[in-house]
């Protein structure tokens, strides 16, 4: 068995998440390409879900939720229901979210 005789530091780790929200907010054209991404694979297995953390991540880089409420006029609450890894958003309310987020969702053809 091995003995630790001095202490070791350890650099402070980064969540993936907060790794993911500093470059949509470092490069706000990224947040566009990385939802159109997500979009594209949205019919794959956990795809809805994966979807929704997406945008919850360019929610969050965009202000964040309460920044987010008060441009789609859609009540906190609300956006925290919906991008919840339940969520089950109207095409309205994902409008009204990507709008305020300032991205666009452009569908491309599914091939099966």
């Amino acid at each position: 068995m091995a003995i630790i005789t001095q202490s070791t530091k350890f650099e402070k780790t980064i969540s993936h998440n907060d790794t993911m929200v500093a470059e949509l907010r470092e490069n706000p054209e990224y947040a566009e390409i990385y939802l159109q991404t997500a979009l594209e694979d949205i019919y794959e297995e956990g795809g809805i879900a994966a979807f929704l953390t997406a945008l919850r991540r360019v929610v969050e880089a965009r202000g964040g939720v309460g920044e987010i409420a008060k441009k789609s006029g859609l009540s906190r609450q609300q956006l925290y229901r919906t991008l919840s890894e339940n969520g089950n958003p109207t095409l309205t309310t994902l409008t009204e979210i990507t709008r305020a987020a300032g991205v666009r969702l452009i569908p491309n053809a599914h091939n099966n």
